[in-house]
Formats: structure tokens, C-alpha cells, sequence
């Protein structure tokens, strides 16, 4: 049941994108009355699962899921139709038409896009609002046991300040700023200092396969003590915090591993809290530092806040606040993934090991369906398909715009059979990167 709601989800989001994308074509092309042959959903290689021709156009579903497109008449595209663009050109042909109009044709699809994501950024900061744990909240610094961050400087209970000078405000934008910052801002033990990342530093992470890098600090509660367990007469119930081992404080869980290390092999008088008492319970610690229960790990944060481990601060917007809201929410992600982008692009960096296809984009789906959840990974989506549409590359349409922009400031029109050429190259770089990103899946698949 799980793999039939993400393959949902999966499908549904990946189906309105290109639609959508196509559509931002296929709108200005009838607009300045370009005759457009075909609208697919999917690619038709050799046969289509669903076709119809309305008008001139033919509107199809294809067999092979890996995206879509709209053919354009007189236009050197993915079909390579050479046949055509040999005849003498026509007034409803793409190559007839001014350059701005064609330029506004290319651009139609990242510009739905675009907007697509701002759509979906207002809508959900006026239908849910906003959630989240401000930076400053966290008093107590956050748990990094990335073995990796803790080589480049980072430790449990660092407070970070700023990431290459920049404050930021909430939690959950803070990870991927680190992750593709430079310089860290640190306050330990009362006393602020920077840390230097290695160029390295994301090829370090994705090579060492930990998934954890910076979280929340979290309280030890219990959630089972089994019938097998050294400590099962010991009187610890599930819901029982720890806080304390002897006189050594533990109001973190790391901090109760930090205590079972010291006192291994020894009894205890473990302090707990229940139903907001406070009590004293005997626990045994093994010679390894276990005490042989099950524990929280993933509290929600409904749980931390009324524990009052942290404050969690909630937003609702009108109609008309939600506007700048998602503008903003929409402009941030943009520039997140551009930076992403250009890790990727820099060998250096090592971020190219992280790049994922098929697999990685259907794994950020959640198991169980969540609308909140959808769209913001459909948002996001968005985003991702009009950055990388805008990459310069020839079979792309920020290949196509590249040409446009050299011919309206040369006045000078690429010829036919060097568009052919470049289309191929750009062709076989998009497959290239394609079996890159899904090799990566594989790979990862294979040897986790």
C-alpha cells in the first residue's frame, strides 16, 4: 500500500508539471498563430498509450514516463524532423515568426513554472500558515553526531550563529545552509568562533553514507522496556523521561549516552520523569553502556514543546499577506537550488556523488498521503524542472534561448545544420546526465 500512494503522489505531481510546462509553450505558439503538430504527456517512442487529434494538434499520452513535449511546427527540436525544416519556410512555422515572439515561446515553459511554484507557496501559507522553531529558540545547541561535521569542526551542543555571515532565523532552512555554506559561525561554551569548511566537504558527507547531519536535541523518553531486558523489574514505564544518572544531568539523550559510558557496568539511580513527577528508579547499565529498552528518537514537536523543550512559533496569513509570503518562500528556493546547481557543477565540491534521478525524486514522497506534503514537493519540483530547463544546453530551452539572444543582439540567425549539430549534442549531454542521475539511484540501491 505505501508504494501505491508514493507511485501516486510520484505520478501525479510529475504529470501536472509537464502539462503544465508544455502548456507554457503551447499557449504563446497559438497566440502568434504557430502551428503546433503535437501536446504529449510522456514520450511516444514507436507507439502512444492514448492519442487524439483536435484541430491541427494531436494530444497524446506516451508509454515512456521520462517527461514531455509539445512539436512545434518549423522548429528543430527533440523529433529532429530535418524533412520538414528542408522545405520552404511557412507563415505558421516557429523559424517564421520575429525572434521575440519565439523567445516568448521558449520562455513560456520555465515561466509557468515559475509561477506555478509562487501559486502554490501563497496558497499554502494562506491555507496552513507557517510552523516553525526560530533559531534562537534552541538554547541549548543542536546534536551533530555526523562523524564527518565532527571532523570539520561542528560538535553537539554548538549553537550556530550564522552561515557565511548571514543569520538564520529558522531551523528548518538551517541544515541545507550549512551544508552548502563556507563559513560556519559557531557559539561554544559561551565564546563564538568560525569554522572553515573543506572544499570537500559534501563528497565527505555523501561518501561516508550517515544520513543524520544537524538536528534537534531530544529527551530520552521510553518506549519499551522488553520482557528480556536486564532492567524489565526495574519499574520503568513507556512515556518515562530521563534526566539524570546518579548526580550526572541528563536532559538529552545524548546526554544519556554520555552517562551510560560513564557509569557502564554499574547500578544506577536514573532520575525520571512521569505524568510531570519526578522519581527515582534503580536501572543496571551492561558493560557495553546499554540498559536494554527501546527509546524516542523522533519526538513531534507537539511532544517537545509541551515537554517545554522548545518553542515552536505559529504564523496564519490573510488573503492578501500570503502574497509577499510566497513570493518570498518561492524567490528563497530558487536561489537555494541555483546554489545547488552550482555545487554539482564545481567536480571539486564532490556534490555530484549526491545527484539523484527517478528513485531519489519518488523517495521525498511521504508513505502515507498529506496534501501539505504534496505540494510542497510539487512546488519544489517546479522549481528544479525551470532551473534546469534554463541550463544552456541545446536540447534544453535555455539551450533554444541561448541561440534567440545571440541572433536579436548579432542580427545574425544560426544556421539550420548547425541547430541540428547542436540539438544532437545537447541530446546526448541530456541522456549522459539522465543515466548519470539514475545510475546514482542504482548505485546507491545496490551498495546503499
Amino acid at each position: 500500500m505505501e508504494f501505491v500512494i508514493k507511485i501516486s503522489q510520484f505520478l501525479l505531481s510529475l504529470s501536472l508539471l509537464i502539462i503544465l510546462h508544455e502548456l507554457g509553450h503551447f499557449i504563446p505558439a497559438k497566440a502568434f498563430k504557430t502551428r503546433v503538430e503535437k501536446f504529449y504527456l510522456f514520450f511516444d517512442v514507436k507507439f502512444s498509450l492514448f492519442k487524439k487529434k483536435i484541430g491541427e494538434t494531436v494530444y497524446g499520452i506516451g508509454w515512456l514516463p521520462l517527461g514531455g513535449y509539445v512539436k512545434i511546427s518549423g522548429m528543430i527540436d527533440e523529433s529532429m524532423d530535418t524533412e520538414q525544416m528542408a522545405q520552404e519556410p511557412q507563415p505558421w512555422e516557429f523559424r517564421s515568426k520575429p525572434a521575440w515572439q519565439r523567445l516568448i515561446i521558449m520562455l513560456g515553459g520555465v515561466t509557468v513554472n515559475f509561477l506555478l511554484a509562487i501559486l502554490i507557496y501563497i496558497g499554502m501559507s494562506y491555507f496552513y500558515g507557517d510552523k516553525f522553531l526560530p533559531v534562537e529558540n534552541i538554547t541549548d545547541g543542536f546534536l551533530i553526531e555526523n562523524t564527518v561535521a565532527n571532523k570539520a569542526g561542528l560538535l553537539t551542543g554548538d549553537k550556530i550563529i550564522a552561515v557565511d555571515g548571514e543569520k538564520v532565523e529558522n531551523f528548518s532552512a538551517l541544515p541545507e545552509k550549512v551544508l552548502f555554506g563556507k563559513q560556519i559561525t559557531i557559539e561554544r561554551n559561551g565564546e563564538q568562533s568560525n569554522i572553515t569548511f573543506p572544499e570537500d566537504f559534501l563528497a565527505q558527507l555523501i561518501d561516508s553514507k550517515e544520513k543524520d547531519f544537524i538536528e534537534l536535541r531530544e529527551p530520552f523518553i521510553v518506549v519499551q522496556v522488553p520482557d528480556t531486558s536486564f532492567n524489565k523489574n526495574s519499574g520503568l514505564k513507556k512515556g518515562d523521561i530521563i534526566f539524570g544518572l546518579n548526580d550526572f544531568e541528563t536532559k538529552y539523550a545524548d546526554e544519556v549516552k554520555l552517562g551510560l559510558e560513564k557509569f557502564k557496568g554499574q547500578e544506577v539511580a536514573a532520575k525520571v520523569l512521569r505524568d510531570k513527577a519526578e522519581i527515582n528508579v534503580p536501572l543496571k547499565i551492561s558493560n557495553e553502556g546499554k540498559l536494554g529498552l527501546v527509546y524516542a528518537s523522533n519526538s513531534t514537536p507537539e511532544t517537545l514543546e509541551a515537554l517545554g523543550y522548545y518553542k515552536f512559533e505559529s504564523k496564519k496569513y490573510g488573503f492578501f499577506e500570503s502574497f509577499p509570503v510566497g513570493l518570498k518562500k518561492a524567490k528563497d528556493r530558487i536561489v537555494s537550488y541555483w546554489d545547488q546547481l552550482g555545487a554539482i557543477f564545481t567536480p571539486s565540491t564532490g556534490a555530484y556523488k549526491g545527484v539523484g534521478g527517478f528513485k531519489a525524486i519518488y523517495d521525498i514522497f511521504p508513505s502515507v498521503w498529506n496534501w501539505q506534503y504534496f505540494w510542497n514537493i510539487t512546488a519544489f519540483l517546479s522549481i528544479m524542472l525551470g532551473v534546469v530547463n534554463l541550463l544552456p544546453i541545446p536540447a534544453l530551452d535555455g539551450g533554444h534561448v541561448m541561440f534567440l539572444l545571440y541572433e536579436m543582439i548579432s542580427g545574425r540567425k544560426p544556421g539550420d545544420k548547425f541547430m541540428e549539430y547542436a540539438q544532437m549534442v545537447g541530446f546526448f549531454i541530456l541522456i549522459a546526465l539522465v543515466l548519470f542521475a539514475n545510475g546514482n539511484d542504482i548505485y546507491k540501491a545496490i551498495f546503499g
